[in-house]
């Protein structure tokens, strides 16, 4: 048997047509999976820089409308800014209009709430292309590593002598279609579950910062109906 008719690239060149559409599949998927970790990884580790920066910011006792007045209006902000950007926008709105706190406290929880849903679907982007790579290519490679078997009992049954060579070829490139769909499924599984972490650990915080804006404007409406009317 010739060495060269076993390499990897004659084998998958020689394939049968279904065998070959199911190795194109897990490549496609393989690179779309690829490209959105490398796209998700960034995403992520910038929204990570984001909220750090923006906490240390906010904690460090910077007036908050001087604080609002600095995030540009025309810009899209993301993550703990844009929550505290749509609430603090809601709060000044409902204060100018009404002088009960639980109304102005109800529409900037909803506020945030919404913020914090958008927030989410940002963040949690793509990943169900990931979740359906992980999931589906292990059984579209099983599919070719079936399809494989069937042709070398195909074979078998047409040859007067069953031989290595009249098999071969068959298994190896059902394997080949084995090995591919681990590979598109392995990197997805691994960077998945990273990611849905690292999204989950992020919204996390951002529920947290919206619970504490919360109640800091809770105790500045307390504040503000607890002083007397001027004279």
């Amino acid at each position: 048997m010739n060495d060269n008719t076993m390499s990897i690239p004659h084998l998958i060149m020689s394939a049968s047509t279904v065998v070959q559409l199911v190795m194109l599949i897990l490549v496609i998927g393989s690179i779309l999976s690829w490209v959105i970790i490398f796209q998700r990884g960034i995403a992520l580790r910038r929204a990570k820089q984001e909220y750090n920066q923006f906490e240390e910011t906010f904690w460090s006792g910077v007036d908050l409308n001087e604080l609002y007045r600095e995030i540009p209006a025309d810009e899209p902000r993301h993550g703990a800014e844009h929550i505290f950007q749509v609430g603090f926008r809601e709060f000044n709105r409902l204060a100018a209009k009404t002088r009960q706190a639980d109304t102005v406290l109800a529409g900037v929880q909803r506020s945030m709430r919404v913020a914090w849903s958008r927030e989410e679907e940002r963040l949690t982007q793509h990943l169900v292309v990931l979740a359906t790579v992980a999931s589906v290519s292990p059984y579209i490679g099983l599919f070719g590593t079936v399809w494989g078997i069937m042709g070398s009992f195909q074979s078998l049954s047409l040859t007067q002598q069953a031989t290595l060579a009249t098999v071969a070829p068959w298994i190896a490139e059902a394997l080949i279609a084995t090995a591919m769909g681990l590979f598109a499924a392995i990197p997805a599984v691994i960077f998945y579950n990273r990611y849905a972490n690292m999204s989950a650990r992020l919204l996390g915080k951002y529920e947290n910062f919206a619970e504490e804006f919360h109640a800091i404007l809770h105790r500045n409406l307390q504040g503000r109906d607890a002083t007397p009317p001027a004279r």
